[in-house]
């Protein structure tokens, strides 16, 4: 390789994760806003329900994910493809046809999944709860799956269509909303009011999003339902392996769920319910930001398999270098933060919280990996795949469980990624040749190095000073290291790097 050619590969490179570092900031924006609506709402919720009423919380939030997953047919996921597919080629009316069908077929699924919530509440509720005294309430919430599937919709065809600045206002004003008006109804009347907050959430969620989508312009169309019918099956067929794997992670999420109310009681699931949600905030936001332009990117260049193993290794090392300080500093903070979250009748989930936020280093490893059996349509691949490890999932929570008592969940999940990242570094080479390269294995034994050293320090070192001396030495080296090298990767300065992630205001 010649100078001019290493020179010409380096300056590519560093247009790539410049690319990745712009397209997440808008996002990263938004769920940082999030995360502090969340703080806020969270905080409240605690406070005015208790473990009692965020487990309910938590049971009602999951059946109606379950059943979502079941009726909606993976159209969220495969109408952005479709979207973009009809975008790319700037065809206005092969645009609208796809549009036009989305839509109906999300008012169908949407109507499907209200009734099919409604007739099954009664033994939904029976094996939820134990009795039938909440069948009512799980029946209306069948409205959120209407409205549900709507707004997914109308975010399909923003996302295809890379409106990542709606995408953005969308997030954080169906957030604040949303909270605004859910929140007085937890005050009012407690956990009887859990029902009309989940409604007041699904629709401020889909007015602001089909506010938002009817700017897109698209040209006057009538389309017959025939022909939306042949549109609509290819819609479908392209979901079924996100519904499948999406309805497989339900239903392994509600077993779990109905395991732990049952072994621990509806308190104990509120501790875990805490515990794994918090540890989910900061990489939740991490990979909604970086994810939000990789699967439609990733899914362009799927024939050329050298350049997926690229964005593969490039997405999987910003990845890390922006999860590892955020997962270092939660590892430290844990007691710290779910005081804050939540409140101090929470403070068992400690440990559970910091076997959580071990875990989620392998969610961040294997993510990258997974869209790619997507992106080249082994469809699959990819559910066989999610299959195995949720029934995984079940049978490790289930037996560490019985093993080490409710901090035995959080032993179970470091486990499952351990085999889930493995999983996809094989599957990955199978379809597109190789996986990781030299810099990303490099990475992700640093990143496990510090990280497994933090959860010990913080689980078995009982001499306090010392302790967070430790602790603090380790998170700041940490956040200085993966700072300098993001800054080098993509050859940005200091104050670049925080103007895109709008932590500084920018430069005239």
């Amino acid at each position: 390789m010649s100078v001019q050619e290493a020179a010409a590969g380096a300056a590519s490179a560093t247009g790539r994760f410049r690319e990745i570092l712009k397209s997440s900031s808008l996002i990263g924006a938004a769920s940082l806003l999030n995360i502090l609506i969340g703080m806020v709402r969270t905080k409240a919720i605690a406070l005015l329900l208790g473990p009692s009423g965020v487990g309910l919380l938590g049971l009602f939030t999951q059946l109606i994910t379950l059943v979502g997953t079941l009726t909606g047919l993976g159209i969220g996921n495969s109408g952005v493809r479709q979207v973009a597919e009809a975008a790319a080629g700037a065809d206005e009316v092969k645009l609208a046809r796809t549009v036009i069908t989305l839509r109906r077929v999300a008012w169908v699924t949407g109507i499907f999944g209200f009734l099919t919530l409604a007739a099954l509440s009664l033994p939904l509720a029976r094996l939820s709860f134990g009795d039938a005294r909440y069948a009512g309430s799980v029946a209306v919430l069948g409205i959120t799956l209407w409205t549900g599937s709507l707004a997914a919709a109308q975010g399909s065809l923003l996302n295809g269509t890379r409106r990542i600045a709606d995408l953005a206002r969308i997030s954080v004003l169906g957030s604040l909303i949303g909270t605004a008006l859910s929140l007085p109804c937890y005050y009012l009347w407690g956990t009887d009011g859990i029902v009309p907050s989940l409604l007041l959430f699904a629709a401020a969620n889909l007015a602001i999003s089909w506010y938002f989508a009817r700017r897109v312009a698209l040209p006057a169309l009538e389309l017959p339902w025939r022909e939306s019918c042949g549109e609509a099956r290819r819609l479908v067929l392209l979901g079924a392996s996100f519904m499948g794997a999406g309805i497989a992670g339900s239903a392994a999420t509600y077993l779990i769920q109905v395991l732990l109310s049952r072994a621990f009681g509806v308190a104990g699931f509120g501790i875990y319910q805490a515990a794994l949600s918090l540890s989910g905030i900061l990489i939740g936001f991490v990979l909604s930001a970086l994810g939000t332009d990789y699967y439609p990117r990733l899914s362009a260049a799927a024939q050329d398999k050298k350049r997926v193993v690229e964005m593969v290794n490039e997405q999987c090392q910003v990845a890390l270098l922006l999860a590892l300080p955020a997962l270092s500093l939660l590892m430290v903070a844990a007691p710290l933060v779910l005081r804050l979250f939540y409140s101090a009748s929470f403070s068992g989930a400690t440990q559970l919280l910091r076997w959580f936020i071990l875990s989620m280093l392998g969610r961040v490893l294997s993510w990258p990996l997974g869209y790619v059996l997507l992106a080249k349509g082994e469809g699959r691949s990819y559910l066989g795949s999610e299959i195995a490890v949720d029934i995984l999932q079940v049978g490790l929570v289930y037996g560490c469980t019985r093993l080490w008592g409710l901090d035995g969940a959080g032993v179970a999940f470091v486990l499952l990624y351990l085999f889930h990242v493995s999983l996809m570094l094989w599957l990955t080479r199978r379809s597109v040749g190789a996986a990781w390269d030299r810099r990303t294995r490099q990475f992700a034994l640093v990143a496990a190095a510090t990280l497994g050293l933090l959860f010990a320090n913080c689980s078995f070192n009982d001499r306090e000073p010392v302790n967070w001396a430790v602790s603090l030495l380790i998170t700041a080296a940490v956040f200085l290291v993966c700072f300098r090298l993001i800054s080098r990767m993509s050859d940005l300065g200091v104050r670049r790097i925080l103007e895109k992630f709008r932590l500084l205001p920018r430069s005239a």
